[in-house]
């Protein structure tokens, strides 16, 4: 299809153009798309095209470099394009060695009085973050906790904290009576466990993205596996420097740091391997 196509007709991401949108969201975002992906990426951004008046896929990829509301689009090509598959209580062998073995491991390295601070990176709509704080609510123990994604939509539905039954796949039958309230428009979280969580729109790769603090445990899960090297070796090393010497970062059961080069450590568990920033380092910002 030529480039001079009608908008009515439909625009084609030509082989080119696939190259350079795939270039400027793997050095923006991380996200790595393969070849298999050239015509899924042409429908989900083919009506920002129409929407921002666009001939071509080549003016889309100078719009978001260039455009007056470049910063705007981002958020709305982010949101097309990221995978937000989640749900409570996900991964349920990892959150019981978290809860039995992590967290004393946690609290006696902090010798001090101040809070625990929890993140969980990649946290979509909030499923994540949520499940955290019921399992500290669980053991009494009194921690922030943190959760930071790159879509805007998804960290505003998080804010809501408002579920539909899909998201309970994994969740006990108590604990949804515990820590959920049915109304008309879902499960809504209770007070309780929402004044624990903040919600921030955070990019790991951006280093003017807003700050993320110091945490003593960040859950980076089935984040990684959707970067390519270059962005996978950044991000770990950005979670390096923000964790507290003796912090522990979980990934996914499916991702690993094996050929990644980094100064974390293997910290075995039970039923799980996880990796731990060395205690005995010295905090440098």
């Amino acid at each position: 299809m030529p480039r001079s196509a009608r908008l009515e007709d439909g625009i084609a991401l030509t082989l080119d153009e696939f190259r350079l949108l795939r270039d400027l969201f793997a050095a923006k975002t991380g996200l790595s798309f393969g070849p298999e992906a050239r015509f899924a990426l042409e429908r989900r951004l083919r009506d920002r095209l129409v929407v921002l008046k666009l001939a071509s896929f080549t003016e889309y990829h100078h719009y978001l470099q260039f455009g007056v509301n470049a910063g705007a689009e981002w958020d709305e090509a982010v949101d097309l394009l990221t995978t937000n598959e989640t749900y409570f209580f996900r991964e349920g062998r990892q959150l019981r060695a978290f809860q039995n073995e992590l967290l004393p491991l946690v609290r006696a390295a902090v010798r001090t009085s101040r809070r625990l601070s929890i993140w969980s990176v990649g946290s979509s709509t909030g499923e994540e973050a949520y499940t955290i704080a019921i399992l500290l609510h669980q053991v009494g123990l009194d921690a922030r906790v943190y959760g930071q994604d790159i879509s805007r939509r998804c960290v505003a539905a998080a804010r809501r904290g408002v579920y539909a039954e899909s998201s309970f796949r994994a969740t006990p039958d108590e604990i949804r009576r515990a820590f959920f309230q049915e109304r008309p428009d879902g499960w809504h979280v209770v007070d309780a466990i929402r004044q624990t969580c903040h919600f921030g729109q955070v990019n790991l790769l951006d280093e003017r993205s807003p700050p993320i603090g110091r945490g003593d445990v960040i859950f980076c899960r089935n984040v990684l596996i959707y970067f390519d090297d270059r962005a996978r070796k950044a991000a770990v090393e950005r979670l390096y420097r923000r964790l507290n010497p003796g912090g522990i970062l979980l990934l996914g059961h499916s991702e690993s740091l094996l050929n990644v080069p980094t100064a974390f450590e293997l910290l075995h568990l039970k039923d799980d391997l996880v990796y731990r920033k060395p205690p005995r380092l010295a905090w440098r910002p």
